[in-house]
């Protein structure tokens, strides 16, 4: 019996395991084809590639010189005409203070052309910084003032917002010969206007675009034909308003000053 074992063993034939054959060539042909490409664009760069030899600056240069923008990307300069950066040529142009945008491109066969537009302020926020028209603050510590712009103020991470109020409110005062000469916001949250001609218009901190509504349906008229009576409007009341005489105002036909019943004040100022 163990014999018949030991024949059926080896009667079982033998498995034989061997590796697939590689065609080297057609592996290598591929790569050596990709390594060709590759050497001939490298060498055709290096070819085509030359030195710099004219930059060519245009923009408004008011408050920005054209030897400014050269200066910030001279070391790309250095690189010639195909090896410069140009996308961190135009970030170093926009790094510069006054500058909002530019663009930098290639002009064969060794020109480099750069096109930049310069902030313009639309008003000062605080002491020394100016807001863009976009309401961002673009320059912190400004060494001249323009006394023509309005001023805004309030906490810096929300300059946006007061200069989108401020912009709001602008545009509905210029129909009605009114203009804004300041905006303020305190740490509050409170909101005060100075119109241009004086007038102070102190909105509070609550309710305060159903307050901004109050004062164009209602005061605005009032303000416009007594501006120079008119020291200040206090609209931080619930369902009222009240109106600051100037000390000078002369009473027409007995009136008291603030006795017309549209401007008594009511309670529940914020």
């Amino acid at each position: 019996m163990a014999r018949k074992q030991a024949r059926r063993r080896k009667a079982k034939p033998e498995r034989n395991f061997s590796l697939p054959t590689v065609r080297w060539k057609r592996l290598l042909t591929p790569v050596f084809a990709l390594a060709l490409v590759v050497a001939s664009y490298q060498l055709a760069l290096h070819a085509l590639d030359r030195e710099i030899r004219s930059l060519e600056i245009s923009g408004p240069f008011e408050r920005v010189s054209a030897m400014q923008i050269e200066a910030a990307i001279s070391a790309e300069l250095d690189a010639g005409f195909l090896g410069s950066n140009l996308g961190r040529m135009r970030q170093k142009i926009r790094e510069l203070a006054w500058i909002d945008d530019a663009t930098v491109a290639r002009r064969w066969p060794d020109r480099i052309a750069v096109s930049v537009t310069e902030q313009v302020a639309a008003a000062i926020w605080d002491d020394s910084g100016l807001l863009n028209v976009r309401g961002e603050l673009f320059v912190h510590d400004a060494r001249h003032i323009p006394a023509e712009l309005p001023r805004l103020s309030g906490p810096e991470d929300r300059a946006a917002e007061v200069a989108e109020r401020y912009l709001e409110i602008r545009q509905r005062l210029i129909p009605l010969g009114l203009d804004v000469k300041r905006v303020d916001l305190d740490s509050r949250g409170a909101w005060a206007i100075t119109l241009s001609n004086g007038v102070d218009v102190r909105l509070g901190r609550r309710d305060v675009d159903e307050r901004t509504s109050l004062f164009f349906d209602v005061v605005a008229n009032i303000v416009t034909a007594n501006a120079k009576q008119i020291e200040y409007v206090d609209l931080r009341y619930s369902n009222g308003f009240t109106i600051g005489w100037n000390a000078d105002r002369l009473p027409e036909d007995g009136e008291t000053p603030g006795s017309d019943p549209a401007m008594l004040a009511h309670r529940g100022a914020d």
